[in-house]
């Protein structure tokens, strides 16, 4: 039973690291003045109010004292399954032999014979032990 529930949640695991290496993933970052103001994954980022560039009286553009960092992380775009034909000589042979090893390791136990498993002790009328008072401490 044991083995049961370790063997399922080593599959789950498994299975959760094939996902998370598959999932390409997005993080913004928006700072203001040297700031972090915002971190968006899955959305956009909210911009400060002094984000916005623009013009001032004399027609001097005003550059903006925030800036964004937007890193990319990239999984796996397709997961591959080799075939047993393009394994060397040598890794077919490790191969045939961990899977020989592995199988012969969980061999069966042989039948246990209980020679009296169908014994029936005979009905006794009187307690012996009783009549010849003798007890066991």
């Amino acid at each position: 039973m044991k083995s049961s529930t370790s063997h399922k949640s080593f599959s789950i695991l498994l299975s959760l690291l094939v996902l998370v290496s598959t999932l390409s993933l997005t993080i913004e970052k928006h700072f203001c003045g040297g700031v972090l103001v915002d971190i968006a994954i899955f959305t956009e980022v909210e911009k400060c109010s002094d984000d916005v560039t623009g013009t001032t009286e004399n027609n001097i553009a005003k550059k903006s004292c925030c800036k964004d960092e937007v890193d990319v992380f990239k999984g796996l775009d397709k997961v591959t399954t080799n075939s047993f034909e393009d394994l060397d000589d040598i890794q077919k042979q490790i191969l045939l032999a961990y899977s020989f090893s592995y199988i012969n390791l969980f061999e069966g136990l042989p039948n246990l014979i209980i020679p009296h498993k169908n014994y029936k002790p005979p009905i006794l009328f009187k307690d012996i032990q009783v009549l010849d008072e003798t007890y066991l401490i």
